[in-house]
């Protein structure tokens, strides 16, 4: 067989007093910052990078075979008539996310997936894309007596432009909210809002995990990426006590949209329809998990989905399209009030130690009472696509608080190995399914087949440009509407209510498969 060369190309106000006599009794004060890089990386460093991710390449023509996707899968699907059987799929599913391949056959009860969509992003003749939902949005918007309410991630605003021509990491938050206002949505809220949220909620369970106020073990892991909690759920079941119990930031703000939303607009929770936008294709499995219907159950009516349909960026361009919008020529518009204010630290979970960094900032002033110093809005050792960054703060009467930033499931696997032997140093791990985070979700433009870093790149400098010189508030305690969520609605982080619609609990998917241990 001849070789053929291949070249691959490389986003009510409320006091500070308030804040903190809402946040009262926690019981941490006092609290000096230390920063520490990933010197000598415990995790393996970088783990594997392909050739094919840097660098042109030759690889054979000959079959390699590919990877079984149910026919059923909510995330994915194939066209058998474009695939060539030239293995891309199976290179990223088992070499970079380690799922293929991890475990034995005959399979029992499921097709193995962890739904990130990563060979989507891989298969160089779009065999393999999301599962397309667009015809579901298009008969909401045209039925009348639906309110329709969308949401998007902070990921899809640094992607999205890529579609209509613009360069890697175009940022286009204000004309897609304009485009989506075109479209004919009802009401077009930011997940950010509920990013900021998450802060609250996740970085309230880790204190008191720290402080031995709830019995779980540490280090907590992040559960805001659903391919990363899947792929724990499958391969690592005995380490799910570490996870926290919030839901994704999708899975809050869809909770609160037939809630909190519904109540304040005076709307029958079953006459909304919930969209999100979303970079990631695993959004969409996680959506129909049986318990994502929380707002339901609260209304009595447990049928209701929390999230109704997911788009991905792709989805969502070409929704655009169909509709004759020019994205290029939109003005920017502002996102709807209640629940459509945000912070930088909201924005940058779109990148891989986003959600790390945003936490660090808020759990350094509910612990100290005073705004985070510089370094700490400014991060480094755990920004960057190095596979394993750490981070470190001194807390007087606590001690030394470590972090760690993981991203890329094959690079999860040497982490929580040492959790499981009880070798990890670390009290709280943020965990991303895809290289780089949700800025390279499966949802994501195909902007270079396979992704290039330098275009994962482009995109995360987005984000934290974004928060350094556009957003206004660059701390999640700053936001005023999530501020007004609690006061109105929930009363406090960690709340009775608010564990019945922010927070969630996972399945033991171990039995489902038979795990290969030597690779695991």
């Amino acid at each position: 067989m001849q070789n053929q060369q291949e070249v691959q190309e490389k986003q009510k106000q409320f006091t500070r007093r308030g804040f903190l006599k809402m946040m009262g009794g926690i019981g941490l004060t006092g609290i000096t910052a230390t920063v520490a890089g990933c010197s000598t990386d415990p995790a393996g460093g970088k783990g594997w990078l392909p050739q094919q991710y840097q660098v042109a390449s030759t690889f054979s023509t000959q079959v390699k075979g590919r990877i079984p996707i149910d026919p059923t899968n909510p995330s994915i699907t194939r066209d058998d008539r474009k695939c060539i059987l030239c293995g891309q799929c199976v290179e990223v599913c088992q070499r970079v996310q380690t799922v293929f391949g991890y475990y034995e056959l005959p399979i029992k009860n499921d097709i193995t997936c962890v739904n990130c969509g990563q060979c989507t992003l891989w298969c160089p003749t779009a065999a393999i894309t999301e599962r397309d939902d667009i015809d579901k949005v298009v008969a909401a918007l045209e039925n009348k007596d639906i309110h329709v309410v969308v949401q998007t991630a902070p990921a899809t605003r640094v992607g999205l432009g890529e579609e209509f021509g613009m360069a890697p990491g175009t940022f286009v938050e204000g004309k897609q909210v304009s485009a989506l206002k075109k479209l004919g949505f009802n009401a077009v809220f930011d997940t950010n809002f509920s990013a900021d949220l998450t802060i609250f909620e996740e970085g309230t369970e880790l204190i008191k995990r720290i402080s031995g106020d709830i019995h779980e073990p540490l280090p907590q892991f992040t559960s805001c990426s659903p391919g990363w909690v899947k792929f724990c759920e499958y391969y690592y079941p005995d380490l799910l006590p570490h996870m926290s119990t919030c839901k994704s930031p999708q899975q809050m703000l869809g909770a609160l949209i037939k809630t909190y939303y519904a109540k304040e607009k005076g709307i029958q929770p079953e006459k909304i329809f919930s969209v999100s936008i979303m970079p990631c294709t695993a959004k969409k499995f996680e959506s129909a998990r049986p318990e994502m219907n929380s707002a339901g159950k609260h209304a009595g009516k447990p049928e209701l989905r929390d999230v109704d349909v997911v788009l991905t960026t792709r989805e969502l361009a070409r929704l655009i399209k169909s509709k004759g919008i020019d994205l290029n020529s939109l003005g920017d518009e502002k996102y709807d009030t209640l629940m459509g204010e945000s912070t930088g630290a909201g924005l940058i979970f779109g990148a891989t130690g986003g959600v790390m960094e945003a936490a660090i900032r808020s759990a350094y002033f509910l612990i100290t009472k005073q705004d985070p110093p510089e370094a700490l809005l400014n991060l480094t050792p755990i920004r960057g696509l190095q596979g394993c960054k750490e981070a470190s703060v001194d807390i007087p009467g606590v001690g030394t608080i470590k972090v760690a930033v993981v991203h890329g499931l094959s690079n999860a696997r040497p982490i929580l190995e040492a959790v499981r032997k009880k070798e990890a140093p670390w009290q709280f791990i943020e965990f991303m399914c895809c290289p780089g985070g949700c800025i390279s979700g499966g949802g994501q433009p195909r902007t270079s087949l396979p992704p290039s870093d330098d275009v994962r790149q482009a995109r995360i400098n987005s984000l934290y440009n974004a928060d350094a010189h556009i957003y206004a508030k660059r701390k999640s305690y700053e936001n005023q509407e999530v501020l007004a969520l609690y006061e109105k609605f929930m009363d406090n982080p960690n709340s009775h209510l608010a564990h019945e619609l922010l927070h969630t609990h996972y399945t033991d998917r171990g039995k489902q498969l038979t795990v290969k241990r030597n690779n695991a």
